[in-house]
Order: C-alpha cells, then structure tokens, then sequence
C-alpha cells in the first residue's frame, strides 16, 4: 500500500502546491532558486533538492515511511541520478577546458597592468600635490590683486561721485528750465550726501547752490500753480514736485483745490451753456435744449465727473487719507453738477424715448461709481436724483394716459354727436365700448413696458434699494396704475355733477351709459388683471410700504358705475318727464273738447321708452321680470281704483251722502306698497327702464294734481292713462309700479276734477286702439 508515487517524499514535496519545484537545466541547478522563490518556500529539510536539506531527518523519515521495497528503488535511482551529475561534469569540464586557461592568462595579465597602474597613479598623485601647492601661491596672489582692484574700483567711484557732486548745481541749472522732473530726481539724490558732509567746506557751499537753484525752481513752480490753466496731469506733477521740495502740504493741498476749482468750474460752465435761459418773465415758453440727454450726461460724465475723480484720487496719492478739505469741496462742485442735471431733466417735458433717458441715467449711475468709492457722502443724492427722474417720468405717463383717456372719450361724444344719413348707421354702443376699453388698456400696458426700462436687469441703478421696493409699489402701482384708475373712476363720477357746477354741457345720456358699463368691466375684470400685471412686471417686497388691495379699487369702480347709471336714469326720467309736464301745463284741462284721440305726447313718451330700451338692452343684461298677469294689456283703467268703485259702493250710500274719494285715496295708500320713486337702480335693462318709466310717472302725477279739470279733461286723462298702460308694463319690471302709479294719476284726475263723469271703458278701449 505504501509503494505508490504518493508515497514517495520526492512526490509529495514536488506536486504539493506550496512546494519548491525542482529546477531544470545544469544553471539553475548550479544557482539554485531565485530569491522570489526562495521566499515563497517554507524550509524544507526533507527536500533533497532544496537549500535547508538535513540527511539525517530525509534519512529518519524515509526509514519510517517507506517500505523496504521502495528503499531499495530509491537507492536505485539515486545511483542512477548520481552517475548522470558526474557524467554532465566531465562534459562541462572538457567543453570550456580552453576557455578556463584563457581565463587564466588573461588574469595573470591583468595583474600585472594593475601593478603598472599602481605605479603611475602614484606618480600622478605626486604631481597634483605640486600643481595644488602652485594653485595655492596663485590663488593668494589673485586674492591680493582683487583686493588692490576693489579698493582702486572704490577710489575710482568715490572720485566719480565726488565729481558727481562737483557738477550737482551745473546739472540743476540746466534742468530746472527744461526738464524740472530730472533736476529733481538729481537733487534728491545728492541732498542726502550734502547734507551729511556739510560740516566740510567744499559741500557746504555745493549745498548752497543746490538749494538756492532749487529755491528759484520752487518759486516758478509756485508761479506756474498760481497763475497757469494747468491740466490734471500737469497739475499733479506741479504739487508733487513742490512736495519734494519740502513745501507746506497745507498751503499746497489749498492751491490744489484752488486750481482744481477753477478747472471744474469751467466745466460746469460749459454744461451750462447748453441749457436753454428760462425766461424770468415767463411771457415765452423755454426753447428746447440743444442736445439730446443722452449726448449731456456723456459730456458732463467724461469731462466734468472724470476729471473731478481724477483729481481726487491724485489729491489722495499726494495729501494721504486727509479728506477735510478734499470732501467739502468736491460734494460742492457734484451738488451743482446735480443741479445742472435735474435742470437739463426738467427740459425733458414730453414722454419722448424713454429708453434714452434710461440710458443717459445708467451712464451717469455708472461713471459716478468712481467717484462715489472716493466720496461716499455723495451716493445718497446721486441716488435720489435718479429716483427723482424716474417718478417724474412715471407722473408724466400718468397724465399721458389721463390725456389719452380725455381724447378717447372726445372720439366717443363726437361719434355719439355725429349726424348720420338716412339709412346708414354708425357704431353701435357695444363697439364705441370695445374701442375705447381696448385703447385704455392697450395704452396703459404700453406705458408699463416703457416703465419697466427703468427695472430692467442690464440697468446699473435698478439695483438700488429704492428700485427693488418703493418704486415698483409707490411710484409705479400706486402713483401710477391705482391713481389712473381713481382719476378715471372720479373722471366718470364728474359726468354726473350738473352742468351749472361745471360751466360745460350735460353728458349725453348714451355716454353716462358707456361709462357706466366701462366701470363695471373695470370692477368685475380689468382692475384684477391691471393688478396682477403689474405685480408680475414690478413684483413687490414683503415688507415693502403697504398697498391698495383689489377689492377697495374694484368697490370704487362699482360706487363710480351705479352713480352714472343712477345719472342716467335721472337725466332720461327727466327728459320724458319735461315733456309730460309741458304737456299739462299748456293745456287747458277746463275748456278742452271731448276726447277723440289719443295725446300726440303720449305716444312719444312711449317711442322715447322704447329707444331708451333698445339703447339700455345694448349694454346690460335683460334682468329679472316678475311674473306678468295673463290679462295685463288688456286691463281696464279707470278714474277710480279697484277699491273705490262706484258700483261697488252706490249701495252704501245715499245720493245726499256723496262718497268722498279723497278720502278713500289716503286710505288705499295706507294699504298699498310704497313706491320709491329714485331709489337706486342695479345693472340690468329692465331696472332701468323701470326707474325711468316711475320718474316720469311720478311727475304726471305731481303736474295733475296742480290743473283743474273738467269732464273732459278727466275723460282726456282717461284715455292718456290707458294708453300707457297699454305699452309701459312690458317695460317695467313689476307691471303693477305702473298700474300703482296710473291708479294715483286717475285718482287724482277725478279728485282735482269738478265734473267728474268717466269715459265708458268700451270707448277708452276703442280710441287707444285706433290711435
């Protein structure tokens, strides 16, 4: 069992998987392992090929594993391997027999030249030890001449500045005229040398003269500051020479303003002359400006403001941080710069194009920004002066559309007031409405677009607080879309005062209309969508200044609507009504003849009714009627009521005993509706035809009760009566207003009356019909 190949060390040490695998070929068995290798394997001492191999434990271990049978194999084949290493040996041996007694010789030879070399190096090294010892003596001669070099190069350069300061004053006599900068730069560079040798007598009178040249070049540079027109680069150079000349910086900084001040100014007048004198009488009107905004705030923007930031920033290079002089005076010159650009905006009278006005202050917002980083005291009017053009701009468009809104109601009145030929018409209502609201909004949107410049992303100053909050909710929903809104709701609320209180002629009713329902579309939509494009264009802050909300707008616009439409009512009740009374009051209700037609009056009252239906029905909704009795044209009028019929009462009384119908009158109304007579009206056809048709009514009423009649006068009155009951009712929304109030014009017919006999109801019926 144990004579197999797993029996064998050999076998198992070489197929293991952590094994060393034995080496083939003469060199690496003559090598042995790699070191990778080596490391790899755990030591073996079993391992007869391996490096940690002990005889005596392979021996111990074969002996107690192995059978004899395999013993005697292992001998075997140990002769075997043993007989074949001996074999390869001699083959190797005698293949490289010759290469070995080559090597040999050669490394005999070999000997021998290094003995050679050693000799020569050693006469080598002897002689470098004497070119050290030469290099040695040089060297310390080279050093030696350096030194005498260095201190002849000292000599030569104390001579050179020495003469250097022999030809200081020479050289600042030439330059002090021409080139001042040079004589400067030379005399600084010698002062401080002067000075420490002043003590010897040839440089203090160097000194001397130096300063005596410099003091005459001081003084016509004092000359030149006082009495020049010196440019900013000129000027800088001037005071910054004087400083290094050891001058006061006080008085300096002074005369720097003072030249300054003068340059500036002269640019300020030169703005100036571009605008327009006012005339102080005020007789003429002011001619526009010469240039355009835009081309103003460019000119004053590089030379009035670039030159007064260039200045300030060389005021701060030559005087330091101290600004108390230097703030003072450039917030003066800027308030009148401002002064000159509110007036050059204040020539802007018209819209004109608001997108160059925008630009002008964008630039202006711009170029100042290098200013205000040097004077911060200035940001705060910059500011307001921007803000302050663009509120006016704002008001400007406010009265734009208010203007616009006056010529658009114009167009309407003369289209109402236009004559028409026979057989063609001109706009309707409906139309005139859609026209003039379409233009209103259309213009009031146009005008928040050209609003909206002023908050557009690319301006430099929209980012400013005042941009970002206030003006989108004072300036522009307020002061702009709100107040439009009231001055329109107010302007339509003025049609409905009397021409007296005016000094212009009454409204015509058609317009009261329109404007009526013009208000209601602004309470019941326009309002809302106004609002809410105009928080969508300039969105407020949350805590920015409170706003009017939509409903108290859209409560005025409703307040304004039911005013007109009240208006209208009065004024058309009124007309019908002056007709009626003309009509009673002209007529002689003693004498009259007996009743053959029906009044001319009354048949225009009802044709009047009817256009003032179809006029109504154009912009309002029907309304709500209430339900009509199946016989209400066809109902019989009389001079008594219902409740005081003769044949109702005759039994009840005796001829001598005359029933007294003034006294049934004031009792029936104890027990009848009251009718209010100018109550107001809602926003539909049939309310409004139903005050008009009360009003009239009601002054029909009033004017009898003031006439006299006679027999035929009631009869008269009879008839007129029933014929409006024939027509009216379909107008009204309760049919019995108008039977209510014909009752009391009856009654009172009969009441004023001194032969109050009536018309059979059959010949009212008859006559009405026919006429």
């Amino acid at each position: 069992a144990g004579s197999g190949a797993g029996g064998s060390p050999e076998a198992s040490g070489g197929t293991g998987g952590t094994g060393w695998r034995r080496p083939h070929g003469p060199l690496q068995r003559y090598y042995g392992p790699s070191a990778a290798e080596a490391a790899e394997v755990a030591p073996d001492p079993t391992d007869i090929n391996g490096p940690h191999f002990d005889p005596e434990v392979f021996m111990n271990k074969v002996r107690s594993e192995c059978p004899l049978g395999q013993l005697l194999a292992r001998e075997a084949a140990l002769g075997r391997e043993i007989r074949a290493l001996d074999s390869d040996m001699q083959t190797l041996l005698y293949e490289n027999y010759n290469k070995f007694i080559s090597a040999t010789d050669t490394i005999r030879k070999m000997k021998v030249d290094f003995r050679h070399m050693e000799a020569e190096m050693d006469d080598l090294a002897a002689n470098m030890a004497a070119i050290s010892a030469s290099s040695a003596r040089v060297s310390a001669a080279l050093q030696d001449r350096h030194r005498r070099g260095a201190q002849l190069a000292g000599v030569q350069a104390l001579l050179r500045k020495l003469q250097a300061l022999l030809e200081v004053p020479g050289r600042l006599r030439r330059w002090a005229g021409t080139e001042p900068a040079w004589a400067l730069r030379c005399y600084g560079r010698a002062r401080a040398v002067l000075r420490h040798y002043r003590h010897l007598p040839s440089f203090r009178a160097i000194e001397d003269e130096s300063h005596a040249i410099m003091a005459d070049l001081a003084q016509r540079l004092r000359t030149r500051l006082r009495e020049e027109k010196l440019d900013p680069k000129e000027l800088t150079e001037c005071v910054e020479m004087l400083l290094q000349l050891e001058e006061p910086p006080e008085e300096l900084s002074e005369e720097f303003l003072s030249q300054a001040g003068t340059r500036l100014e002269a640019e300020l007048a030169a703005l100036e002359t571009e605008l327009p004198v006012p005339d102080p009488s005020g007789a003429a009107t002011t001619p526009p400006p010469a240039s355009d905004i835009l081309d103003f705030v460019d000119r004053g923007s590089s030379a009035f403001v670039g030159t007064l930031c260039q200045l300030a920033g060389s005021y701060r290079s030559l005087f330091g941080e101290d600004t108390g002089r230097l703030e003072p005076f450039a917030a003066a010159l800027a308030t009148r710069y401002f002064a000159l650009l509110e007036r050059r905006l204040a020539l802007e009278r018209g819209l004109g194009d608001t997108s160059l006005l925008v630009r002008a202050l964008d630039r202006f917002h711009r170029r100042l920004r290098a200013l205000l980083e040097l004077l911060p005291a200035g940001a705060t009017a910059a500011a307001e002066l921007v803000a302050r053009a663009a509120r006016e701009r704002v008001d400007r468009y406010l009265r734009a559309l208010q203007t616009f809104f006056l010529g658009c109601l114009g167009d309407v009145r003369q289209a109402l007031a236009a004559p028409r030929p026979p057989g063609k018409e001109g706009p309707g209502l409906p139309d005139l409405l859609a026209t003039l609201s379409a233009s209103v909004l259309g213009q009031l949107k146009a005008v928040l677009a050209y609003v909206q410049l002023f908050t557009a992303r690319d301006v430099a100053f929209a980012s400013l607080p005042y941009f970002k909050g206030e003006f989108c909710v004072t300036a522009v929903r307020e002061g702009l879309v709100v107040a439009f809104v009231r001055w329109l709701c107010r302007t339509a609320r003025g049609f409905t005062d009397g021409p007296a209180e005016k000094g212009a002629p009454a409204a015509p009713p058609a317009l009261l209309l329109l404007l009526a329902r013009l208000c209601l579309d602004y309470e019941n939509s326009t309002i809302s969508y106004i609002l809410t494009l105009t928080d969508e264009q300039f969105p407020p802050q949350d805590s920015g200044p409170p706003v009017t909300p939509g409903p108290a707008l859209c409560a005025e616009a409703r307040a304004a609507a039911q005013r007109l439409l009240d208006h209208y009512v009065q004024v058309q009740g009124a007309a019908v009504a002056q007709m009626l009374r003309k009509s009673v009051e002209t007529r002689d209700w003693l004498g009259t003849v007996e009743p053959r037609n029906v009044r001319a009056v009354m048949k225009r009252v009802v044709e009047d009714i009817t256009a003032i239906d179809v006029q109504v029905g154009q912009l309002f909704e029907e309304g709500v009627r209430r339900a009509q009795s199946s016989d209400s044209s066809r109902r019989a009028f009389s001079v008594y009521s219902s409740s005081r019929a003769p044949g109702r009462y005759a039994p009840s009384y005796t001829p001598s005993a005359p029933m007294d119908t003034h006294l049934l009158s004031n009792i029936q109304k104890l027990f009848s509706e009251r009718i209010d007579i100018f109550s107001p009206v809602e926003f539909n056809k049939v309310s409004v035809l139903t005050g008009i048709i009360k009003i009239s009514l009601k002054t029909l009423l009033e004017c009898v009760r003031l006439r006299t009649l006679g027999r035929f006068g009631l009869q008269q009155v009879q008839v007129d009566g029933h014929y409006l009951q024939l027509y009216l009712w379909r107008f009204a929304s309760d049919e019995r207003v108008v039977q209510g109030l014909l009752d009391e014009v009856a009654a009172s017919a009969a009441h004023r009356c001194l032969d109050p006999v009536p018309m059979e109801h059959s010949v009212v019926e008859l006559i009405c019909e026919r006429g």
